[in-house]
């Protein structure tokens, strides 16, 4: 009984957590509202560049994003139009939706797909009738709400603040005076308008009552929408924002922000009152692998320890050996790079750091420098963006330096403080690959080491690990063109994180093109999600994420987090009937979406039959899962029955038999 109660318990968890495959979410902030629209019971509230309402009779919440309704993310402006009673959204990239009482959702891209030479920037919009007028750096739009349609462009050559009209004048606010014409003139005609007054300020203040309603709604979600560097462990996705790099800083303010199930859990951020240093721009966080209470975050300013989610210790350079890129400046002490090893000590990444700039703060909290000369520039300090520590499951620890000055990979042998700089990649074909920076390093199944550049992924095969060979691979793609050309797997595209899932498959996200999922054979592409063709948030992904568990694929973006249910588990080493299992099951008519076996080793046998033994399906797992559609191998759909699933192990050996009823 207690095994059946683990097993059914088990189940729930999968079922909470896998959506169905393919299916995506978003997880949008609301911590800071900056405007505010009322339309009759119903508050609209535009808060961190995203959208919910809050209906102040029953006090439901709904919320809207790219995944479910919106057509693009980062939301500059809303506006009501009563008339037309519709919600204008403008984003910040000049698109624009709107929104009637049911949630519907209308895109107007004219704006958005406009090639204008002109500054394009949304300054606010206000209403006239069913008329909603877009004040811009150019001029004036007058947006048709009612017809979903832009009617008008003024082009005046003015940054309009924003616009007004009566009932026989139209004034466009600018900076240096209010320029106004006769809505009976020709508008279009830039010479119809003239400098009429001097310039009257917009109000954009809130209304504190207003304010004050859409706080008691509790939309939860995480802070910030910064989500520069994520990682999966205990159940949970650790993330922080990012935001410092060699060309600058973005400033994105710190903290550590933690996703278990649906809940968020926001660890202390009001640290610099504490520290009297800049508490900014997170590039790094870990979690003890010996006490998961314990947490370490790192990035422009140091390095923070989080106990239980409360800030417990700062580390700069008055009580630990890492150093200022600037000698004594506090906010600038670079730890762009942490991660725990096995025993629970903890690896540093001091970028900048005069003569050593690897340490490592041990499991008895003690402090030990690394001394060694691979590490160092000509200046005899560390390198400018030492970033993306793992420790590979041979021991080695290998980072990256992420900066247009001697960009490098770099392997480390803890126990023998033996070092290895690859400053230059020599190919198959001893071809020298240019590039220009070194973004990140990952580890796939087979122990091979991939390396995300500027100009595509590299990989170091185990074998020239293993006999100290610094030959890369450039994986060649075949043209199945009828010749004998290939292609470099990625070439040209600037790989920014790279994460492996449970089928040996390669997630690369990039600075521009959106995220490539390569199949296990290092060819085959089987998705390439972008900001056009998919719910994916922005083409410049940050970082990724995965729960081996269940599949699910996190993107963090420039303009956010988002999640995509993949079809990769981690395989499990023997399949035992109590693991391996179908869900849904039972496979309800209504259903339309995969049937998924759990539970399977790699690369399982998979063959599904009817009572009688007729095969109806067979393949290959992803990693621990296998996803049927519920058609025969010809396509149809299959009768209702009780349907067997047969599997085998990749050696051949003989797995279990789990059942898949369908009623049709």
């Amino acid at each position: 009984m207690r095994r059946l109660f683990i097993f059914l318990l088990s189940l729930l968890c999968v079922m909470t957590y896998a959506q169905r495959i393919g299916s995506w979410k978003a997880y949008p902030a609301y911590s800071d509202i900056t405007e505010i629209e009322k339309a009759g019971n119903t508050l609209y509230v535009l808060a961190s560049g995203g959208l919910f309402s809050y209906n102040t009779n029953d006090k439901s919440i709904q919320t809207f994003d790219k995944v479910s309704q919106l057509s693009d993310c980062d939301i500059t402006h809303i506006s009501w139009n009563k008339a037309a009673r519709k919600l204008v959204v403008t984003y910040r990239d000049y698109n624009i939706d709107l929104i009637d009482e049911n949630g519907n959702v209308v895109n107007v891209a004219d704006y958005y797909n406009a090639a204008l030479t002109a500054d394009k920037t949304i300054n606010s919009l206000t209403n006239n009738g069913k008329y909603t007028y877009l004040s811009t750096k150019f001029g004036v739009l007058k947006l048709n709400v009612e017809d979903a349609e832009i009617s008008e462009t003024y082009n005046l050559g003015i940054n309009v603040v924003w616009t007004h009209a009566d009932g026989s004048r139209i004034y466009a606010e600018a900076s240096d005076g209010c320029y106004s014409a006769s809505l009976k003139s020709n508008l279009l005609d830039k010479s119809n308008w003239q400098r009429t007054a001097d310039f009257t300020p917009y109000n954009h203040s809130l209304d504190p009552a207003l304010l004050a309603t859409a706080k008691e709604a509790n939309q939860g979600g995480p802070k910030y929408n910064y989500f520069g560097f994520m990682k999966f462990a205990n159940d949970r996705l650790y993330t922080c924002g990012g935001g410092y790099n060699t060309s600058g800083d973005l400033g994105r303010a710190a903290c550590v922000q933690v996703l278990e199930k649906d809940k968020w859990n926001i660890y202390q951020d009001d640290i610099g009152n504490i520290t009297n240093h800049a508490f900014i721009d997170l590039l790094s966080v870990d979690v003890n692998p010996k006490d998961t209470s314990q947490v370490f975050a790192s990035g422009r300013t140091g390095l923070y320890e989080f106990r239980n989610g409360k800030f417990t210790e700062h580390y700069n350079l008055h009580n630990s050996p890492l150093q200022s890129a600037l000698d004594t400046n506090n906010d600038y002490v670079l730890v762009e790079g942490i991660t725990f090893d096995d025993e629970g000590n903890l690896w540093t990444l001091n970028s900048r750091a005069l003569n050593s700039p690897l340490a490592k703060f041990t499991n008895n909290r003690s402090w030990e420098k690394i001394s060694n000369p691979t590490f160092l520039d000509s200046d005899n300090r560390g390198a400018a963006a030492l970033q993306s520590p793992i420790f590979d499951s041979r021991k080695l620890l290998w980072f990256v330096n992420n900066s247009w000055s001697n960009s490098a990979l770099y392997c480390y042998q803890p126990e023998t403080n033996v070092a290895k700089m690859y400053s230059e990649f020599v190919n198959e074909d001893a071809t020298k690959v240019n590039f220009t920076f070194v973004r990140c390093v990952a580890e796939d199944r087979h122990k091979n080491i991939w390396v995300g550049t500027d100009v595509g992924p590299l990989e170091l095969t185990a074998s020239e690990i293993s006999h100290g060979g610094e030959t890369f691979t450039q994986v060649k793609v075949p043209r199945n063109d009828g010749t004998d050309y290939a292609d470099y797997l990625l070439s040209g595209v600037d790989i920014t994180c790279i994460a492996i899932d449970g089928a040996d498959r390669k997630w690369f996200g990039t600075n521009s093109s959106g995220v490539y999922l390569i199949g296990a054979d290092n060819i085959t592409q089987i998705e390439h999600f972008t900001k056009e063709n998919s719910p994916l948030l922005s083409n410049r992904v940050e970082s990724i994420a995965i729960n081996d568990k269940t599949g699910t694929v996190y993107f963090g973006t420039d303009n956010g987090l988002c999640s995509y249910e993949g079809d990769a588990t981690t395989p499990a080493v023997d399949m035992s009937k109590d693991d391996v299992y179908a869900y849904p099951n039972p496979v309800k008519p209504d259903y339309t979406g995969l049937i998924t076996i759990v539970g399977l080793s790699f690369d399982a046998d998979v063959k599904i039959v009817t009572s009688n033994g007729t095969l109806v399906n067979q393949g290959r797992s992803n990693g621990g899962t296998y996803t049927w559609d519920g058609h025969d191998l010809k396509g149809r759909k299959v009768a209702s029955g009780v349907y067997m699933v047969l599997t085998a192990k990749k050696d051949g050996s003989k797995g279990v038999v789990s059942k898949i009823a369908i009623i049709n």
